[in-house]
Order: structure tokens, then sequence, then C-alpha cells
């Protein structure tokens, strides 16, 4: 029961009838049960609070509710002029408010009003910056802080905590709920990043936003959203996956076909029944992502598929699909969508040949062919036999410096490991080349020894383990005895193969196949 036991055991003596966490910590203090919207009076949605990070240089909307037909006056110290709107039939009312360009190095707080008749709402000390939303399982989850025996920590996690002053920097993690309908509002608090909070924080997106700040020099906002054990399904909407007939008749169908579809979620009162809940589709995408989808951000981190290991290929789809709806939920383009690529794990195996993860990672790697997509590879960091490796430090820069180029323009910052580009054979040996761009500054290994986890195949279709060496920095040249007549190459195409093949710029390559040989 493994499996079960590395995503969510870190819920012991936490699940109960009223209250959950994950393994990050972030409980509910409330059932599973849906939470009816509060329509009778004058509202601000929740995400909206003191301390937030309000996106720069795109219009702020504001929402929440109001008895129909009221007049509702925004005022933000930045503007001059106010915005009135009105409530709606339904006693729902939204505006939008322009924002201003961020100014590097100016961290001055400012200071927003909601007027309704005699009420005022008053939220202070915005900061005006980037603001990201960071989602997926576990290993997004994790905080920097240990919670043991289930959780280590980020390497160094003590002095890094101590050291984790930056009152520019401000996340709130959206307290773990779902949800069969979609739900108005989120609970959860934004905070300053400190030695005190600091702890709360997740490690990817504290040293993604880290480096962010660092560079940019403006204020960065996390929103956490992020549920350990969970599978992508659940982070999908309902409408996204009925567009796709292949996604509705394996998820939706079996779903909404199954007694599990009539029951309530106050049933959850197990971890095994928590597991199942977790792959059940769109119930977190109701809670914890279609409540917050007005909120100005400049885009999405995304790190999940251990709760999908077996789903191969149909995880491009899914991710696709997901992916679409969340973009045309926002409303703001096709926002950018940075993820994490699996990290090695021995799924208890002890198979060196399994390829099953691998089929994973590719399916993740084809999500590049998407607009506006970026892929953190971790195939040198991970720990065979922990699913929640602890340098989470590579796995946040390297989704930052994929931003810093990509979305932020700063060309000159490096961000992919080698590519596969193409290959020639010669006689026995293969040469492989890589796309320009990915070289750096040149290939390398981080150790100093030759690349490991090439393989080459002939007609037969057996792979058999590579020698191989890197030619003037440029490209890989692989050769076997075993294989006289070379036609395929691989490269850690496998399920747990931890590698030392990288550019200069210490990124990883990308793991690769020539063949399509499906078992």
């Amino acid at each position: 029961m493994k499996y079960l036991k590395v995503f969510v055991l870190p819920l012991i003596g936490l699940l109960n009838l009223n209250a959950a966490c994950t393994p990050g910590g972030h409980a509910s203090g409330s059932s599973f049960s849906e939470v009816p919207a509060d329509t009778t009076g004058f509202t601000l949605a929740s995400v909206l609070q003191d301390e937030m990070v309000v996106q720069q240089a795109k219009p702020f909307k504001l929402w929440g509710t109001a008895p129909g037909g009221d007049a509702v006056t925004i005022k933000a110290d930045w503007n001059n002029e106010a915005v009135v709107v009105r409530a709606d039939a339904k006693g729902e009312w939204s505006g939008l408010i322009p924002v201003p360009a961020a100014i590097p190095g100016n961290f001055d707080t400012h200071t927003l009003r909601v007027f309704h008749r005699n009420d005022t709402i008053k939220i202070s000390h915005l900061l005006i910056g980037e603001v990201w939303l960071c989602s997926g399982q576990s290993n997004m989850d994790m905080e920097l802080k240990a919670a043991l025996p289930w959780l280590r920590g980020v390497i160094d996690y003590e002095k890094e905590i101590a050291a984790a002053d930056y009152p520019a920097i401000r996340f709130i993690n959206i307290e773990n709920h779902f949800s069969k309908q979609p739900l108005p509002n989120i609970r959860g608090k934004w905070k300053v990043c400190s030695p005190q909070t600091a702890g709360e924080l997740s490690g990817v997106a504290y040293y993604f936003s880290r480096e962010l700040a660092a560079t940019l020099q403006v204020p960065v906002g996390l929103v956490i959203s992020s549920f350990g054990g969970s599978a992508a399904q659940a982070w999908t909407g309902r409408s996204a996956l009925e567009a796709d007939p292949t996604l509705k008749e394996k998820y939706l169908d079996p779903y909404d076909n199954s007694p599990q579809a009539a029951e309530s979620l106050d049933s959850v009162k197990t971890l095994e029944k928590l597991f199942e809940v977790l792959a059940r589709p769109s119930l977190l995408y109701n809670a914890m992502i279609y409540p917050i989808q007005n909120l100005s951000i400049r885009g999405f981190l995304w790190y999940q598929g251990e709760s999908n290991k077996q789903d191969g290929s149909i995880y491009t789809r899914l991710s696709m699909a997901m992916l679409k709806g969340w973009r045309e939920d926002f409303g703001q383009g096709d926002l950018p969508f940075y993820y994490v690529q699996m990290t090695p794990y021995n799924w208890e195996e002890n198979d060196t040949t399994a390829t099953y993860y691998a089929r994973l990672r590719e399916a993740q790697d084809a999500m590049l062919e998407v607009r506006n997509t970026g892929m953190a590879v971790t195939m040198d960091v991970g720990e065979v036999d922990n699913i929640h490796p602890r340098n989470k430090k590579d796995v946040g820069v390297r989704l930052s410096r994929i931003a810093l180029n990509q979305t932020y323009n700063l060309k000159n910052i490096i961000y992919m490991g080698p590519r596969f580009k193409g290959f020639e054979v010669s006689h026995d040996t293969v040469k492989i080349s890589f796309v320009p761009q990915s070289i750096g500054s040149g290939l390398t290994t981080t150790d100093k020894k030759p690349p490991r986890h090439f393989y080459l195949a002939g007609e037969d279709k057996v792979f058999y383990e590579a020698a191989a060496h890197i030619v003037d920095g440029q490209q890989v040249w692989v050769h076997s005895d075993k294989v006289k007549k070379p036609v395929a190459v691989r490269y850690a195409f496998t399920n747990y193969p931890v590698t030392n093949f990288a550019n200069k710029e210490n990124l990883p390559a990308m793991p690769f196949r020539t063949d399509n040989w499906d078992k």
C-alpha cells in the first residue's frame, strides 16, 4: 500500500469528520461538503485580502455580492478615478480597475476600498507585482519545513527558513477542499514571507519567487492551490472533459455511472476513501480553481503526475484539456503554463527496465507543442526511494529560468537543458545532435564521468546499455558492442534513471527515444 502512503499518509491524525490537510499541512477546518454562497449581503471575494499582491499592468478584477441593482464603488489609491458597477439580478457584481506597471525597486504598499451604501470594505498593505498560480499534488504542496516522519523538508530547511525574510514575496495557501459543484469562494489567508511564515510555503514556489523577485526587483505573489495525492482529472473542469470524447469515456463516464457519483463527500472518513476521491473528475477544480478564476495573474506553475503514472500518452490529452479550460476560465489569453517533468522514482518494483513512468514523461514532453508552455526537467535531482525529493531549489530555479526567458523576455538566460534534435549512424556508432539553443555553453556531465543511461537497439528491437561520450561539447556519440547495426536510441527512458548529462548551465538533458515500439 506504499502508493497510498507516499501521498496521503501525512494526513494521519488530521483526517476526521471536520478537517483534513495535505502533506504540506493546509488544514481546511471544515467538512468536505459543499459550502453555500452568502448572497444575502455585501461581500468581496475571499481571495481578495490584505497583504496580497496585485498583478501589474493588467486590469484588476474585483467581485462579490450585493443586493440586485445596487451600486458598488471601487477606489484604489493608485487611481484618480473610482469605478462604479452594479450588482446583477443574481446579487453578483464585478468590476475592473486599471493597474500600472510595477517600478523595479519600488515596494510601496497600497490601499483599496470598496463601497456599498454605508458599508466599506478596505484591503490594505497591497503590493503591485507579479502573481503566479501554483498547483499540482504533493511535490508542489511540499513545504520548506519538515513534517516528520513523512516529509524531511527541503535541503537545509532550518537555514532556509531562518533566512527567508522577503517582505515583497506574499503567498496564500488555498485550503484543501473538494466539491461536486463549482464553489464561489476559497478559504485561505495571504501572508508575508518571513522566517515566521516561510515554513508553510511550497518549496518549489518559494525558490521560484525568490529568483523572480531578485531578478525583476518587483513583488511576487504566490497562490498555492495544491493537494497531495491528487490526479490531473480532479483539477480539470467537467466541461473540458466533456468536450473531448476520449477523456469523457476515460474519466467522466465511469464516474458518472458509478455508485460514487451519488455519494455525499461527507463520507470521506478514511485515507483510502480520500485517495479514491482525489482521482474523481473535477472535484478539486470545482473547489480550488473555479472560485479564483477572476483573479488577475501572470501564469500557472504545475507539478503533478504521480497519481497518473499509468496513464501514458493520454496524459498529454488530459493536460491539454485542463490547460485549455483554465485559460478560458481566467480569460487572460494564453497564460504561460510552466510545469515540472516527473522526477525519477522506483515504484517498489526494482525493475531497471520498466518504462511506464518514462512514457508519462514523454506525454509531459509532448505538452511543449502547446503555445506558451515550458518544462523543467528533474532527471538529476530525484531520490529513487523518496517520492518527495528534498532538492526543491533546483526545481524552483529551473521554473524561474523558463519564466524569465519566455515570459519576461530575458533572452540571455538559458532555460532548457540538452534537447534531442536528431541522429545519424556511422558504422556501429550513433552520433546524436541537440537543439542548438539547448546546448547553452556546451554539453557536459555533472560528475565529470561519461554520460549515463543511453541505450541502443538494432532491428531486433532489443535495447542494450551503451557507452557514450561528448564530442566537442556539441554532440554525444554512443556505441555498444552488442549492437552492430543500431537503428534506434533511447536516453533515460526508464522509470528511475538519475542522470548526469547536462549543459554547462547545470540544466539536465530531456529524456527521449527515437523509436515508437510500444508494447
